[in-house]
């Protein structure tokens, strides 16, 4: 059974459009940039509901309750086999406070502690398309469709 993941696309409309992304914490991730960025997302409790995950997922990692008219988008396959579920909401505010959640992982035969997400930032859509994991970018083109 694939692992399933929930998760938020908030975005603002400033000079165009632009998506709120986060990036991976850990070794493997740190420097990578380019196809390595999220939506703020995670994984949904047996039971628990799809849309009610994203939020928590999101209040969780970003430090900040989601609010507003939520557009859904679908899901997609990710190259590990994770199916994602993704909605998008707007807000024209920029998160102040990055919440630090750590996670424990096995590195190189060690176990060691990292955070679930390093940064995460306001991009414009082009720029976004580029930073984004290739199997998420079909978010993007959707809400693009859906705020044209």
């Amino acid at each position: 059974m694939p692992k399933v993941s929930s998760g938020l696309l908030m975005f603002k409309i400033n000079n165009g459009l632009e998506v709120f992304l986060a990036h991976p914490g850990g070794p493997f991730w740190e420097k990578k940039d380019e196809s390595s960025w999220t939506i703020p997302k995670g994984e949904v409790n047996e039971n628990e509901d799809l849309f009610e995950a994203a939020k928590r997922e999101f209040e969780e990692e970003i430090g900040m309750k989601p609010e507003g008219d939520f557009i859904p988008l679908d899901s997609v396959e990710q190259k590990s086999g994770k199916i994602v579920h993704a909605w998008a909401f707007r807000n024209d505010s920029t998160p102040v406070l990055l919440r630090q959640n750590f996670i424990t992982i096995d590195f190189k035969g060690k176990k060691i502690k990292i955070p679930e997400i390093d940064k995460a930032q306001f991009f414009s859509i082009n720029e976004a398309k580029k930073k984004i994991l290739p199997a998420q970018k079909k978010f993007l083109e959707k809400l693009e469709e859906l705020v044209d």
